[in-house]
């Protein structure tokens, strides 16, 4: 497996040289990508008493592609994932154009994990449909990969319509790795459908086997190899002991996982130099997959 790390968005502040730090210390410390979350509007919760998502307002988020960008500047090697950009709340020959330009600007480093998200809130303040991002979002893809491939196209589909033109540059290969985040049944089939790879977003137990299971029978209706779709799993440090890290990856090497990605969020962390201190123990405990 590839082993990369989570970028800490809500603990790690807003100064670049600190930012800087934590990029510079991944990629000396081995790991091979780094993995970034979206979000665009966090949502305040005095008006909405019965909140239970994840994140709110008052939690920071850089915005991917600009950070992204500001990584290719300061690393050389590592990958650079997102995971995942909400793709149905954002402009879709736009994302094509922001995820050109980091790849043209990385060589070639970026891998884009694309999901539907959770927040409606973000959808409605974006100006985007919350009911219908499943659907559009497997128009997004087709309409992503056709504009990177070429330098013109013309695109005709139920929600998006491009008369002869294109993104320039293109990406550096004419292609950008997509993979999608989700657990749903339909995410699964998109997946097998359309997808470069999937992020299972649980344990490596028997209902993430049963799922891997018929992802690969999805992928056979459809005619792929199972074995051309990636798998990312994610260890995510605060909620998994540490003596159980090496079972962890194990378990989910022998899921069929071809990436892990060490989250050291919530685990107390204070300062960068703590977050790479735990992936340090995290790159010892997991040395046999480096």
């Amino acid at each position: 497996m590839q082993i990369g790390a989570v970028f800490p968005q809500i603990e790690i502040g807003s100064d670049p040289e600190t930012i800087r730090a934590w990029a510079l210390g991944v990629e000396e410390l081995g790991f091979r990508h780094i993995l970034a979350y979206d979000h665009v509007l966090g949502a305040g919760i005095d008006t909405r008493p019965g909140w239970h998502g994840a994140y709110t307002s008052d939690n920071p988020f850089h915005e991917i592609f600009v950070l992204f960008g500001y990584f290719a500047a300061v690393t050389r090697a590592v990958e650079l994932v997102t995971g995942v950009v909400i793709l149905p709340q954002r402009q879709t020959a736009l994302v094509a154009k922001q995820a050109a330009a980091v790849d043209v600007l990385s060589g070639g480093r970026l891998r884009l994990g694309v999901g539907v998200g959770w927040n409606q809130v973000e959808y409605d303040g974006l100006n985007e449909n919350f009911h219908n991002r499943g659907a559009r979002s497997e128009e997004q893809i087709a309409l992503m990969r056709a504009l990177w491939a070429e330098p013109t196209i013309t695109f005709q589909g139920r929600w998006h319509h491009i008369d002869n033109a294109g993104i320039n540059p293109l990406p550096t290969r004419r292609a950008i790795p997509v993979w999608i985040g989700g657990s749903s049944e339909a995410t699964l089939k998109r997946v097998a459908r359309i997808g470069d790879g999937w992020f299972p977003q649980r344990q490596p137990d028997d209902e993430a086997r049963g799922m891997l299971e018929r992802l690969r029978g999805y992928a056979r209706e459809a005619g792929r190899s199972s074995d051309a779709i990636g798998i990312e799993a994610r260890l995510s440090v605060a909620q998994v002991p540490e003596e159980r890290w090496p079972a962890y990856a194990a378990a989910w090497r022998e899921l069929g996982a071809t990436h892990l990605t060490v989250n050291t969020m919530s685990a107390g962390c204070k300062s960068v130099a703590d977050h790479l201190a735990l992936l340090r123990r995290a790159k010892a405990a997991l040395s046999a997959e480096f």
